[in-house]
């Protein structure tokens, strides 16, 4: 997959393309859904399938206090989109100039000079340009005028539901209330932040649980506080791991979102590697013990809980 961050970083020899125009974030099942029409098209006519998204939700700069966090880093979601098939990926970087643009300068600049769109695939309420002032209606007759269709993306429902359609914002909402299982239903695979594994205050080594402790600057959208299953993956592997969100409580001064994880059966030196942390199942909330020794105890309840959801052999 081409990818190009920025306008300047298309060819000149890019296209004829089929195009369709998103945040995109978690590229869930609804996104694959109209990912696998662009491709059919793009497959019918030679044109090569490109999605159009940007370096940050546009919310974050016309309404920082109504923008949600993201579910996934932009380098994830261009992984993501490079396993749905597609053939490049335009990375626009939303900056005041960019939200300044009329939709006809959008139109031209974007989807006529850089990528000679042929198709452009978007939802009903897809708006563009300065302050939402271009819809669909005008983008049809900007198609006509240029020479590219417009094709209209129906929603796509939610998986196990008539009633919902799948959605990164519903999707959000299961992370923060802990429920990965179905957060990993309607990504349609498991939900996942990665960073890099810093030094720790070692409590967790002095309780018989050494953990691996991530950098607070992650990528990922951190679940609701708690213990979970999960897998994690490392240099060397990808072993089952108990992971613990939250700041501790039973201890004082432990930063607030903290995510540790404790890898079974194995013991490795990751300090400064890599690891992605995959979950599969919450386990419990995060509560204060009376003691150490019993926060002990409960981690090794928590551990063979683990095993059971991740189908893992007891501990010997």
């Amino acid at each position: 997959m081409q990818v190009f961050e920025g306008l300047r970083a298309v060819p000149s020899g890019f296209g004829p393309s089929a195009v369709t125009i998103g945040k995109f974030d978690g590229v869930h099942p609804g996104h694959r859904a109209v990912i696998a029409e662009l491709k059919a098209v793009a497959a019918q006519r030679d044109l090569l399938a490109t999605v159009v998204t940007f370096d940050r939700n546009p919310l974050s700069l016309l309404a920082p206090d109504k923008c949600p966090e993201s579910l996934v880093s932009n380098a994830k979601k261009v992984e993501l989109l490079e396993s749905a098939g597609v053939d490049a990926t335009l990375m626009l970087e939303f900056d005041r100039a960019f939200s300044s643009q009329l939709p006809e300068e959008f139109v031209q600049t974007v989807l006529v000079d850089a990528l000679k769109a042929r198709v452009v695939f978007v939802g009903a309420d897809f708006r563009f340009g300065v302050r939402g002032s271009g819809n669909v209606k005008l983008l049809d007759r900007l198609g006509r005028d240029h020479g590219f269709e417009v094709r209209h993306i129906p929603e796509v429902a939610a998986a196990g539901t008539d009633s919902r359609r799948a959605s990164s914002t519903w999707i959000r909402e299961l992370l923060a209330d802990g429920d990965v299982a179905t957060a990993a239903a309607q990504l349609g695979r498991m939900h996942s932040v990665r960073s890099t594994v810093v030094h720790g205050e070692q409590r967790g080594r002095e309780l018989g649980y050494p953990t691996a402790n991530l950098s607070p600057e992650l990528e990922g959208f951190i679940p609701r506080d708690g213990v979970y299953a999960a897998w994690a993956t490392v240099p060397a592997g990808r072993f089952g791991a108990a992971v613990s969100i939250g700041n501790n409580p039973t201890f004082e001064g432990v930063p607030q979102k903290q995510v540790e994880a404790h890898l079974l059966d194995v013991k490795l030196d990751l300090y400064g590697q890599s690891i992605e942390l995959e979950f599969v199942d919450f386990v419990r909330p995060m509560v204060k013990f009376e003691s150490a020794a019993a926060l002990s105890s409960q981690m090794h309840l928590d551990e063979q809980q683990v095993r059971t959801r991740l189908s893992l052999p007891s501990a010997i």
